[in-house]
């Protein structure tokens, strides 16, 4: 497998950190978005949004984070990071939808403002951030994980960008279950760190 990514991109770092928690071998690619090469026509070939990541699995080409997150663990039959059952299935879909939806226009966005100079509203998508990490506070108190008794995908696709809210301008610290639950992701064997971002950077994307 051979996956292009950017190190500074949380939708990225969903796709590494899940291959990295299951072991599996592949090539990263780092795509450099400062010079527009996510613009460039061979990668357009592989992804016409020009988005990272995109995972080439030996000819299959697989774009969007949550879609490679699906992708690899039925590939592998990994039922236990993705249930086969209608509840559980339907219930890790949920979360990716929130993944997509409340995490992108909430902490990401507040992310992209200070990380790649974004012209997005900072009042705005921070307050949207808290919105989200409030539910969050009460969906996981009582509870380890986002569904059933073990980490699935859907984890995976919240943590990063929650992990790295703080560099939105967003403070994790009102937030004690939030914060367990992140500790209790990075314990996890296999666990991949986010890169870190270098103080006072805004890229272009």
């Amino acid at each position: 497998m051979k996956l292009y990514h950017h190190p500074l991109s949380g939708h990225a770092h969903r796709a590494r950190l899940f291959l990295s928690l299951l072991g599996v071998p592949h090539e990263a690619v780092e795509v450099d978005l400062a010079a527009g090469a996510h613009k460039a026509p061979d990668f357009l070939a592989l992804n016409p949004f020009g988005q990272v990541p995109v995972l080439d699995d030996d000819g299959t080409v697989v774009a969007d984070s949550n879609a490679i997150l699906v992708y690899v663990a039925r590939k592998l039959g990994r039922t236990d990071w993705l249930p086969e059952d209608p509840a559980g299935a339907a219930a890790v879909q949920r979360w990716l939808s929130v993944a997509a939806g409340e995490v992108a226009y909430g902490p990401a966005a507040a992310r992209l403002v200070t990380v790649f100079g974004a012209a997005f509203d900072p009042e705005e998508v921070i307050g949207r951030a808290h919105t989200l990490l409030r539910r969050l506070e009460t969906h996981l108190a009582g509870r380890d994980w986002l569904v059933g008794e073990r980490p699935t995908i859907a984890d995976v696709a919240l943590y990063s960008y929650v992990a790295r809210a703080p560099e939105g301008n967003v403070d994790l610290s009102g937030y004690r279950q939030v914060g367990a639950y992140l500790r209790r992701i990075e314990a996890l064997p296999g666990f991949l760190p986010f890169a870190q971002t270098p103080a006072g950077l805004t890229a272009a994307a």
